[in-house]
């Protein structure tokens, strides 16, 4: 058995783990016909904009295959077509189990947090062990078909297009149908979140799963990829001639895949208070284990003249320098997803001071709300800042360059269990839902409540994970970038007294900003599409409010989809525009300059906007569990207009200027042949 074989033999077993998780999901009771209409309705519209978007994306996609075909050759686009095939697949599976999963859930919650709890997290690991098991199958099976790291590089586009697109039309409607519930249920007509009244709120639900799941799993699998891509490429331009550096990234993909597997098992919870721990305790376990399994792996891999004794590890050339300096810099990727981890939470959960704060704010007002949502929102960018710098530096200080590789790979190798608890949260999101519309006990909301706030910090905690992996995979393609100039004889001195450095420092420091800038209005005017809608139905059927006339759900499900498929295009591609007119006008230099820009900006936008929006989301929960004067009160208004505002900040523009950051480095690499 080789090194590649073993990776494509974990990949599969992630994939087969996870469809046994989903087919114990589905042997679940589904509760009464009325929950399952409402259930079936999801499932409906989360397919239906799917569907589109996938038509929609098709069409970009081919004309991009036809041209990488033509100008870089068939290798190219075949990986572009795969990568691409591979990030859909993740996404759209992963939500099939999410819109399964979440009547279960609702209906699990009668017996119990415990019962409910295990579905919703069962449900949200089939996301993450399809995500890492297709991402590790589709680079080391192409890797071992073609042989050829310049076509992993189309691997990478394809999953970063789609991810973009994911993200972009997902994040659109999520946050259309949200705001345009909210802004017309909540504030004008003063009824309850998810009350079968609003028109919008089955859009509201199948937002939470195209966005949150399907989006999140586009996202992540492109990054997972990516990174394994960048490190594998560095390794080949840092050590000549070493097979062992290419291949140790996959092999060490394969050992964290296997670790999360058992780390599954650890998650459990027993009290309301606890579940947070729950999660923990599977993350834990799955760090842990990922640990002991590196430092055995990279033994093997490392300089030792001679080849192992260890079958698989036969016929390898090794990496030069000591095993104890790659370790650390793998421990360094860990010590990054803790800090993450713990960082987000502080920022975003109701137990700590920021979200108290905003809640306190917002008794003296809706500005005062936005102030120190805003305040909060530009200080949590320090800390994951600061974390990366250092652990780049120490990474590099410990092994170099591929050092930094390393810790990048270490630090996504765990994806496939941040992953599952970021999918528990759009499940227990829409379980709550549908217990509010099916008029379930209030013994069942006490459940799905709590695992609802919960599931509001897992997705914010895995957005900063995505930014920050995103951060140091970006690194990684820069050196890449670097190398390959280099390797072809340009130069590669990104020095600030050259006027093309500054220029295209410049250029990509403002495109983060544009792109938040068009993702921000299209959910302002997609919102507006639903609260006309929704302001419609209330005048032309009174009969809605007084519970005689049904909603058309259908209309406002059909309005948002398509309004968010149309304002997508744009932002979506902007980057690859701008990456390939900078290369083409000004060179290689200004185009270094470019990309170092727009990791700056783009990682601390990106950071500020998810981390402030989820501060927003959970003041707004805080409030409405009784501080501060509770539903109704003119703190909980105020805290509703923090909450719309925070809403596309976290869901949209800031999660989307992650595979845009990658998107930019892997088409400079593409067309680093034609600007030299």
């Amino acid at each position: 058995m080789t090194i590649e074989y073993f990776a494509i033999g974990t990949g599969i077993l992630s994939i087969l783990f996870a469809l046994g998780l989903r087919r114990s999901v589905k042997r679940a009771p589904e509760g009464d016909d009325k929950m399952k209409e409402i259930a079936e309705a999801i499932r409906v519209g989360s397919g239906a904009f799917l569907k589109r978007q996938f038509k929609s994306v098709l069409i970009v996609g081919v004309a991009i295959a036809l041209l990488l075909w033509i100008f870089l050759g068939k290798n190219i686009a075949i990986g572009f077509i795969i990568g691409a095939l591979a990030s859909s697949l993740a996404a759209y599976l992963g939500m099939k189990t999410a819109v399964m999963a979440n009547s279960r859930v609702a209906e699990g919650a009668k017996s119990g947090l415990k019962k409910a709890f295990s579905l919703a997290f069962k449900g949200g690991a089939v996301t993450g062990f399809l995500v890492v098991g297709l991402g590790l199958l589709v680079v080391a099976g192409f890797w071992n078909w073609i042989n050829d790291l310049a076509a992993l590089v189309g691997v990478g586009f394809g999953g970063s297009l789609i991810s973009v697109f994911s993200r972009l039309g997902g994040g659109i409607y999520t946050k259309a149908a949200d705001v345009g519930a909210d802004l017309v249920g909540k504030t004008e007509v003063g009824i309850p979140e998810d009350d079968p009244r609003n028109p919008a709120v089955i859009a509201d639900l199948v937002g939470d799963n195209v966005g949150d799941c399907a989006g999140m799993a586009t996202d992540l699998f492109e990054t997972y990829a990516v990174t394994l891509i960048a490190a594998m490429l560095l390794g080949a331009s840092v050590f000549s001639g070493s097979d062992a550096a290419i291949l140790l990234p996959l092999f060490l993909g394969s050992v964290a895949i296997i670790a999360s597997i058992i780390g599954f098992y650890f998650v459990k919870v027993s009290e309301k208070t606890k579940i947070m721990l729950g999660l923990y305790k599977g993350l834990a376990a799955a760090g842990i284990l990922s640990a002991a399994g590196f430092y055995f792996a990279i033994k093997e891999f490392v300089i030792v003249p001679g080849t192992s004794g260890n079958e698989l590890f036969k016929n390898i050339v090794k990496i030069p320098g000591k095993s104890s300096d790659y370790f650390l810099a793998s421990l360094l990727g860990l010590v990054v997803v803790l800090g993450i981890v713990l960082i987000t939470e502080y920022y975003t959960s109701k137990k700590f001071r920021p979200v108290k704060d905003i809640a306190k704010s917002s008794q003296s007002g809706h500005g005062t709300n936005i102030i120190i949502g805003l305040a909060y929102s530009l200080e949590s960018t320090a800390l994951p800042a600061l974390l990366i710098a250092f652990s780049a530096w120490g990474a590099y200080h410990f092994a170099g360059l591929y050092g930094v590789a390393f810790s990048a790979v270490s630090m996504l190798s765990m994806t496939g269990i941040i992953v599952a608890i970021d999918s528990f949260g759009p499940i227990t999101d829409n379980a709550g839902g549908i217990a509010e519309m099916a008029g379930m006990p209030k013994s069942v909301r006490e459940i799905t409540d709590p695992l609802d706030a919960v599931g509001n910090t897992t997705k914010a905690i895995t957005k900063g994970y995505a930014i920050a992996s995103a951060g140091l995979a970006a690194m990684v393609l820069f050196s890449a970038y670097a190398s390959e100039l280099i390797s072809k004889g340009a130069g590669a001195v990104f020095g600030l007294s050259d006027p093309s450095v500054i220029t295209g420092l410049f250029i990509g420091g403002m495109l983060p900003y544009i792109f938040g800038s068009l993702a921000m209005r299209a959910v302002g005017r997609a919102a507006g599409a639903v609260v006309l809608e929704v302001r419609r139905q209330f005048k032309e059927l009174p009969g809605i409010m007084a519970g005689t006339q049904k909603p058309d759900y259908a209309k406002t499900v059909d309005i948002v989809t398509g309004a968010a498929l149309k304002e997508m295009i744009l932002p979506a591609l902007l980057p690859i525009l701008v990456t390939i007119l900078v290369g083409f006008i000004l060179g290689p230099k200004a185009l270094g300059g470019l990309l170092i820009g727009v990791i700056l900006t783009g990682f601390f936008m990106a950071i500020s906007m998810t981390s402030g929006g989820a501060a927003w989301d959970n003041a707004k929960k805080f409030i409405e569990e009784g501080n501060y004067g509770g539903k109704g009160s003119d703190a909980h208004k105020a805290a509703v207009t923090g909450d719309t505002v925070g809403d596309p900040y976290k869901d949209t523009a800031g999660p989307a200027i992650n595979p845009m950051i990658k998107v930019v480095n892997i088409v400079a690499l593409l067309i680093i042949p034609f600007i030299i």
